[in-house]
């Protein structure tokens, strides 16, 4: 893969990864759960969510990055959105073949606020059938939606975008869809109208024209609480790029920047508005992007949180300003902020990348889970959870806050992957269980 492309995000960076556990049975489509795989539940019923999505990457096993080969195609893996929805008393188990790519930013799903739809956008697409190693991946440029409005939950609709998208969002309305690709050293964001299961017309903006700046990375878009505002994490520059939104009669967006980009941490990979609005936060990943192998490409030190505090709505000079920053967890990739506002957390991947044998090996993954206070936009840290689980990437928490729940590649001592739960309380997280899942889970989200 080309600098630019893979080899700055997402997995891609973990390239000398052993292959450390087994791919757990393929699912075909809408299949029973395994027994291996038997419902926990209890501990679903915990959970305050209508429905639980995972997305699972289907091409690649961890060893893939070491070895260039892909999954063994033989085996029945594939690409899939895992999806457990409540019915009642019970839940029920599907699952879809939808293509997507570990190698992104966790942000390649979103469900939208009233659950009837699933977005996802892929990054790389899924191999023809006689492809066997990553370089004959071909790039990625479609997002999916899937209509949960009925069951089983069926693919309403597909729409093309430029090469290799990194990220979504769904406005507050579910109306539109924001995505940003990166082609070709050009860095685009995508506005795609929904309404009824259908994808409108794409609006698409190149950011380079709109900063008049060359050589941009995007790697997550944030739709602000009030659909008028959007936030764009530039995470080659550790910049925040935040954008004023306007539909005219004819349903066109005006887009246009709202202040200066915002300097944060180093590599703010994703970020989250608080629900307020009042503030934007990123995890700053930190990683050497000068580097070319994984030990000198990883960080060795704690990622970091940046607090952003931005401008009242309708000032004519907005100026958003850093308030606040910390120091989270080790290569922290994912973030999530509670419901409430109350709690932010983390998701890191620590030293659970390297080999064995290696100095910088970790067996273990962790959380940083932290207080955010509104008033003054500072943050506190609780602590660091730690748990088993080879690159957890993506994390959410329930509708009422009081469960975290943590996305994860896949197990050392078990086969395939899982969402990791965990109780919220203010001493910290506490683990009540795990719902197993196949291998490549790499973000989960909810429906409230």
């Amino acid at each position: 893969m080309k600098k630019g492309h893979g080899i700055l995000y997402g997995l891609f960076a973990l390239g000398l990864l052993a292959n450390t556990g087994a791919l757990a049975a393929g699912l075909s489509d809408r299949a029973a759960l395994p027994d291996a795989m038997a419902l926990p539940t209890t501990l679903l019923s915990r959970i305050d969510a209508r429905v639980i999505a995972a997305i699972a990457d289907g091409d690649f096993v961890a060893g893939s990055y070491a070895s260039g080969e892909l999954a063994p195609l033989a085996e029945g893996y594939r690409d899939s959105l895992l999806l457990l929805r409540r019915s009642t008393d019970r839940w029920q188990w599907e699952s879809l073949p939808v293509s997507n790519s570990v190698t992104a930013p966790p942000e390649v799903l979103r469900l939208s606020a009233g659950g009837d739809t699933a977005f996802v956008v892929e990054r790389l697409a899924q191999r023809d059938t006689g492809a066997t190693r990553i370089a004959e991946l071909a790039p990625g440029r479609r997002l999916f939606a899937v209509s949960l409005t009925d069951t089983p939950a069926a693919l309403s609709d597909t729409v093309e975008l430029a090469d290799y998208p990194e990220a979504l969002d769904v406005s507050p309305d579910g109306r539109a869809v924001a995505v940003v690709s990166n082609r070709d050293g050009e860095s685009y964001l995508h506005l795609v109208p929904f309404a009824d299961q259908s994808f409108g017309s794409t609006q698409t903006v190149s950011l380079g024209a709109l900063l008049n700046e060359s050589g941009l990375y995007a790697s997550n878009v944030a739709w602000h609480p009030s659909g008028r505002r959007l936030a764009i994490n530039l995470n080659t520059s550790d910049r925040v790029l935040f954008l004023a939104l306007e539909r005219g009669e004819d349903n066109a967006w005006s887009v246009v920047p709202w202040g200066q980009p915002v300097t944060v941490g180093r590599d703010p990979f994703v970020g989250r508005f608080t629900p307020d609005g009042r503030y934007y936060i990123t995890s700053d990943w930190g990683r050497d992007f000068s580097a070319n192998t994984l030990a000198t490409r990883l960080p060795q030190q704690p990622s970091g949180l940046s607090v952003v505090r931005l401008a009242e709505m309708e000032s004519t000079t907005p100026r958003h300003r850093v308030v606040d920053n910390a120091r989270s967890g080790l290569s922290a990739e994912g973030l999530a902020v509670s419901p409430d506002g109350r709690f932010v957390a983390t998701i890191n991947m620590r030293g659970t990348p390297f080999p064995e044998a290696s100095p910088r090996f970790h067996d273990q993954a962790s959380i940083s889970l932290f207080r955010f206070d509104a008033a003054s936009g500072k943050l506190a840290k609780v602590g660091d959870t730690y748990f088993a689980g080879v690159l957890p990437e993506g994390g959410v928490f329930d509708a009422s806050g009081n469960h975290f729940l943590a996305s994860v590649f896949e197990y050392r001592e078990a086969h395939g992957g899982g969402i990791e739960v965990f109780r919220v309380a203010d001493t910290g997280l506490q683990p009540v269980g795990r719902i197993a899942m196949p291998h490549g889970v790499h973000h989960v989200d909810i429906a409230r």
